[in-house]
């Protein structure tokens, strides 16, 4: 049995540790709402200029500009993974590397068994993929401390580097969105090239109302020139859905911490009662053993 002494000590650092998780939590909680309303300003520019190209894809040739074409001789795919700096946000990590790990087991198996590069934003996914051996092409970490427009910049030159290149036949994102406070969910996106609505997209949006069937039926008039315009705003399209990716997964990475260090809070605050309980029934034996004691020292004198 523990002595009370040491009991105190646990219930000590408990209490210590439990103001640690209440102190992340209201950090997080503080961060979360300027992520929040971060995604909330992008999501609808973001989502709309993706609709545009989408449709646009559909309705160009291929040899119109070189992020809509296909290309059947490259075999590999570059995946970009997107996770946290730091850990104590529950499985927002986890959940992303599974992710990412089954998507390189379904793609199909190039001659050289190197199917699937990497490139891997945040210091868990990182390590992660690094450790095992993985073909990583580019690495960032430290941006989620203020996510610029920059950084998606970078990312997105990237990723349009390779594609261009010899080897890389599509682009994917994977990531955890911001859905709710309580709720995140591992999206899988592709990137490059520039997807095309598919029939069932078609059907789904021809259902939707008006707006949608002007959408799908929408033939585009480029000026001044298809060539000059598309190589403008190709490459801008393609860093706008990598910054809401990396916004979308900074305000849930902060919603996460926030749900785990509540959860951690509230789990140390029973554990202290727990320990204070054992502690009073310790204290308890202990006097009553001296009691005892002392009621049997008097009568045998």
């Amino acid at each position: 049995m523990p002595s009370l002494l040491d009991i105190r000590r646990r219930v000590r650092a408990v209490k210590s540790t439990q103001q640690i998780t209440k102190a992340m939590k209201m950090v997080s909680s503080s961060k979360l709402r300027r992520a929040q309303e971060r995604i909330v300003r992008s999501r609808p520019y973001a989502k709309e200029m993706l609709r545009v190209f989408n449709s646009l894809a559909t309705h160009t040739e291929n040899a119109t500009h070189p992020l809509l074409n296909d290309d059947p001789l490259a075999a590999r795919t570059l995946l970009i993974v997107i996770t946290a700096d730091r850990g104590l946000c529950g499985s927002f990590n986890t959940n992303v590397v599974k992710s990412a790990l089954q998507f390189t087991l379904d793609q199909p198996k190039a001659p050289d068994g190197r199917d699937v590069a990497m490139a891997l934003v945040g210091r868990k996914g990182r390590d992660f993929f690094q450790r095992r051996g993985f073909d990583v092409l580019y690495e960032e970490v430290g941006l989620f401390q203020n996510v610029k427009w920059s950084h998606a910049q970078a990312i997105a030159t990237t990723a349009i580097k390779e594609f261009l290149g010899p080897e890389i036949s599509s682009v994917y994102l994977i990531y955890n969105e911001f859905r709710s406070v309580i709720s995140q969910r591992v999206v899988i996106e592709k990137l490059l090239p520039i997807p095309r609505l598919n029939e069932a997209a078609a059907s789904a949006g021809a259902s939707a109302g008006k707006d949608s069937q002007a959408v799908q039926g929408v033939d585009y008039l480029f000026e001044p020139d298809p060539a000059l315009l598309l190589n403008t705003l190709l490459p801008m399209h393609v860093a706008v859905q990598v910054q809401r990716a990396l916004l979308e997964s900074s305000a849930a990475e902060h919603a996460a911490r926030m749900q785990s260090m509540d959860s951690a809070t509230r789990n140390a605050k029973e554990m202290v009662d727990r320990l204070t309980l054992y502690m009073n029934k310790v204290r308890q034996a202990a006097i009553t053993r001296e009691i005892i004691e002392v009621v049997s020292g008097a009568q045998a004198t």
